[in-house]
C-alpha cells in the first residue's frame, strides 16, 4: 500500500464525512436528527406508505433506531401505523397529509439540491460517480467484513 493510496482514502472519506456533516446541519437546522430526515425522506415518496422493515433497508438504519422515529412521528400526528392483515408483525407506514405539509419545503428542498449538484456533472461523469462510489462500498464491505486475522497475513 502506497502513501498515495492513503492519501485518496483518506481524501475520500473526509469527504463522504463533510456530506454526512452537511445532512445533519440541514437536518438540525429543521429541527431533527440526520436519522430522522432519511426516515422522513423515504416516507414523503412512498406514496402507498412502506413496512418499517423497508425503511431500515432504504436507509440503512437498525429496527430500534426506526421503531424510535416512527414512534415520534407517530405522536407529532405525521405518520399512521397500520398493522399488515397477512401479517400483524410487520407494520405498515404512511406519511399523514398534516406530515407531508410539515415537511414538504424540506424534503423537497434537499431533494432538489442532491438533483442539482449531481446535474452539474456530465452524464458520463455521474456514470462514473456512481461506479466508481457502488465498488467502493463493495470494496469496503468486503474488506471490513473479512477477520482481522487475514489482514496481518
Amino acid at each position: 500500500m502506497t502513501k498515495e493510496y492513503k492519501k485518496n482514502a483518506y481524501l475520500y472519506c473526509k469527504f463522504r464525512d463533510e456530506q454526512f456533516a452537511l445532512y445533519d446541519e440541514y437536518a438540525k437546522r429543521h429541527g431533527m436528527l440526520m436519522k430522522t430526515l432519511l426516515v422522513v425522506n423515504v416516507l414523503f415518496y412512498a406514496k402507498c406508505g412502506m413496512t418499517q422493515t423497508d425503511i431500515c433497508q432504504r436507509t440503512f438504519q437498525s429496527k430500534q433506531t426506526v421503531n424510535l422515529i416512527i414512534k415520534n412521528l407517530l405522536s407529532e400526528g405525521y405518520v399512521t401505523v397500520t398493522e399488515m392483515p397477512q401479517n400483524k408483525r410487520n407494520k405498515m407506514v404512511e406519511m399523514t397529509e398534516a406530515g407531508r405539509v410539515y415537511y414538504e419545503k424540506v424534503i423537497r428542498h434537499i431533494t432538489w439540491a442532491e438533483d442539482m449538484a449531481m446535474a452539474m456533472f456530465t452524464a458520463k461523469e455521474q456514470k462514473q460517480l456512481i461506479d466508481l462510489s457502488r465498488a467502493f462500498t463493495k470494496n469496503l464491505a468486503k474488506l471490513m467484513n473479512q477477520d482481522m486475522e487475514e489482514e496481518t497475513e
